[in-house]
């Protein structure tokens, strides 16, 4: 007996929605991801057509992470990639985890607010494209779903209890006795034997002349994976195709010996509710491969998902950046892979265990743990570190056996403990761990050893990248202007901000000089690059323009001289510039350009438009270059914008017409605080996550009367 308050009402509602949506839209594999907010990663809720088994690497997915269900969320659109070939292209990492033909649609979920993301798998033949009434189709399911969710939360039972996805049976209905013996009758008088499998793998049906081929009685195998009761078949190959079969629902085939010589072809075929498999023997001689000698193998191999689950996570570690991204990265996809409740991650540092990462211990365990020395005795992580050897302890007992504290001090109930080692060479410790006890098999810790030579490239890789970032944020932040000076008759702004990918750091830089009682100049720029060697020419380029501008030089000499400057040094990187002086007395503004896009004008009635300014070359390239100087007046109220190409640039849109959006935006933006406009505008046309340039913003106003300096 249940009721509407019911957990498992409200987990089935959102169940039979997904079944639902499966079925509208002809998919052969759908499942929901449900957001965490407070760890901002995309979780498996439920699964339809396919088993959990396959979806281990998505298990939590980063949602600002390389895969299409994180990118419908974040930019709440339809994902579609309509053939294998653009999956490769467009999502790599995850075409390496399911390296089969197919179509697949990720759509986000949202209502009162964003519930997740929505995953649909095709088999490859049907079209590339997708029509507006599929569109309609999955958008309507998506409300759906969101409406279901909504529903739960009003009856108190989101989210849903349990931390493994759930996997959704097809129902198939429950064939009367005399289609069932029939239909036996019928797989007997086939040539060859045949049976079948349901979408676990498990064997669901076995003719008797299939059980003979297959060499072991019926009652032997029903209900077992082929690769597990039949020793022979125990080759990732094999269950690769199977997996090929579930995911892409096309007939696929390959031969197997059965021990000693005798070659059988099983050909399958796919549907919704399972597999039909063909077993034919064939006369073709054993293929020059060792895959005929596999049953004499001592150790097992590794599964074919596991082996894809390697690679995804493989690959995943080749684009971490720092060390907090390799932490994020064992957090949110290795430990979940391999079942972990617990992560400490830990970087040698002067004879000595730092830790750089953790998940799943409290703050007193983990001050007691930080800090030992390399060669501790007091946990397996200095023994492990020194000998490159893991170690794997699957209760508390058998680590009390010879480190009798440390379990105290966790908590845990089993451990991995995986030297980071790179030729040789110590770089730290992974320690996984787990809440209950757990055996590590032959499989499991072959896996997890073959990842720790990868994790301790990355981590290797992350620290130097955060030393080479600090020092060179570090002087970038010393060489900008901490404040702007105040000046009387003009309302100031600035903003800079560093690119969302690479060293986010830059050469872009701004500046106003005072000069004197009765002027101001207003300078900015960009150094090519993105590195320590950019931020270094910055502030030699900045400390240039400061001192000719304090001299009192002219607009065009100031850059000529800058030029010169440059070309002496000759640090083979470009700078755009541009450099305004404002007259206060004279109500006039001289503008002079090196390459740098052309600042925007606002009038006091609105109107707005980018000035007209000749540029000349670019700093650094040409050692007689001449600068033109354009003047304009500088009458109350006036706004000047000045901005680097970070702001305005984008693949595929030509600049001219970026600099017309970015005008029009300043048309209609509020000044009454310049600092508020500057924030409005940069959300308006760079998203934080989208930066791929650093950039600069500058924004003067002309005072309508004097009232001292502001902000």
């Amino acid at each position: 007996m249940t009721s509407a308050s019911d957990p498992a009402v409200h987990a089935g509602g959102v169940d039979g929605a997904l079944v639902e949506t499966v079925r509208r839209t002809g998919a052969s594999i759908g499942a929901l991801f449900l957001l965490d907010p407070a760890e901002n990663v995309l979780r498996i809720e439920v699964l339809s057509g396919a088993p959990v088994e396959f979806a281990a690497p998505w298990g939590r997915v980063p949602v600002g992470g390389p895969a299409p269900v994180a990118e419908a969320i974040r930019e709440n659109r339809l994902v579609w990639v309509g053939s294998q070939e653009e999956m490769a292209r467009s999502y790599p990492r995850t075409a390496m985890a399911l390296p089969y033909p197919f179509a697949l649609a990720a759509a986000p979920v949202t209502g009162i607010r964003q519930w997740g993301s929505l995953l649909l798998l095709w088999p490859a033949t049907r079209p590339p494209d997708m029509t507006r009434r599929e569109q309609g189709h999955i958008a309507a399911c998506c409300r759906t779903l969101a409406r279901t969710l909504e529903e739960a939360v009003e009856a108190g039972m989101f989210p849903f209890p349990g931390g493994r996805p759930r996997a959704l049976p097809v129902a198939t209905g429950s064939p009367v006795s005399g289609p069932a013996l029939a239909a036996a009758d019928f797989a007997e008088r086939l040539p060859g034997g045949c049976c079948a499998l349901d979408l676990e793998g498990r064997i669901t049906f076995l003719s008797s002349r299939g059980a003979e081929l297959l060499g072991r009685d019926a009652g032997q195998l029903l209900g077992t994976l082929p690769w597990q009761s039949l020793p022979w078949l125990d080759d990732p190959t094999y269950e690769d195709r199977y997996r090929a079969a579930v995911i892409s629902r096309e007939p696929v085939a390959f031969a197997a010996c059965r021990p000693p010589d005798r070659w059988l072809d099983f050909h399958l075929y796919p549907d919704a509710s399972g597999i039909s498999i063909q077993i034919i023997p064939t006369g073709a001689q054993p293929p020059p491969r060792p895959a005929a000698r596999l049953s004499t193998h001592t150790a097992a191999p590794a599964r074919a998902g596991q082996l894809y689950q390697l690679m995804h996570l493989a690959a995943a570690l080749t684009e971490v950046v720092g060390v907090q991204d390799v932490v994020d990265l064992i957090a949110d996809q290795i430990m979940p892979a391999f079942g972990a409740q617990g992560l400490v991650l830990s970087a040698a540092e002067t004879g000595r265990l730092r830790i750089t990462g953790h998940r799943g211990y409290p703050s007193r365990a983990i001050e007691r743990l930080d800090g030992l020395p390399v060669d501790t005795g007091f946990t397996p992580a200095g023994q492990a570190l020194t000998s490159g050897i893991p170690s794997f302890f699957a209760d508390p007992q058998e680590m009390q056996r010879s480190y009798p504290e440390a379990p105290l001090v966790s908590g845990k109930q089993a451990w991995a403990f995986l030297p980071l080692n790179i030729s040789g060479r110590p770089v730290g410790c992974c320690v996984l761990s787990y809440e209950h006890p757990h055996t590590f098999s032959a499989e499991e810790r072959a896996v997890m050893t073959a990842l720790a030579g990868l994790i301790a490239q990355a981590l290797d890789r992350a620290r130097l990248y955060d030393t080479k970032h600090q020092l060179a944020h570090g002087l970038q932040q010393a060489l900008l202007p901490h404040t702007l000076p105040g000046i009387d008759g003009l309302h100031v702004a600035a903003r800079y901000l560093p690119a969302t990918r690479g060293m986010e750091i830059g050469g872009d830089f701004y500046d106003l000089i005072r000069l004197g009682g009765t002027a101001a100049a207003a300078v900015i720029g960009d150094v090519q690059g993105h590195n320590a060697a950019a931020a270094a020419l910055m502030g030699q380029v900045r400390t240039g323009v400061h001192a000719h501008a304090t001299l009192g030089t002219p607009p065009d000499q100031v850059l000529a001289r800058t030029n010169r400057l440059l070309i002496d040094l000759d640090p083979g990187l470009f700078t755009s510039c541009l450099y305004a002086h404002l007259d206060f007395e004279r109500r006039r503004v001289c503008v002079a350009s090196a390459g740098h896009p052309p600042p925007l004008v606002r009038l006091p009635d609105r109107r707005t438009f980018p000035l007209d300014v000749t540029p000349g070359p670019l700093l650094g390239v040409e050692p007689g270059a001449t600068y033109p100087v354009t003047e304009i007046p500088f009458t109350p109220g006036l706004l000047l914008a000045f901005y680097t190409d970070g702001l305005v640039e984008t693949p595929g849109i030509d600049l001219d017409d970026s600099i017309a959006d970015l005008a029009r935006r300043l048309a209609r933006a509020d000044d009454r605080d310049l600092y508020r406009l500057i924030d409005s505008l940069l959300e308006q046309v760079r998203p934080a996550r989208q930066r791929a340039d650093d950039l600069a913003f500058l924004v003067l106003q002309s005072r309508t009367h004097s009232s001292g300096p502001r902000r």
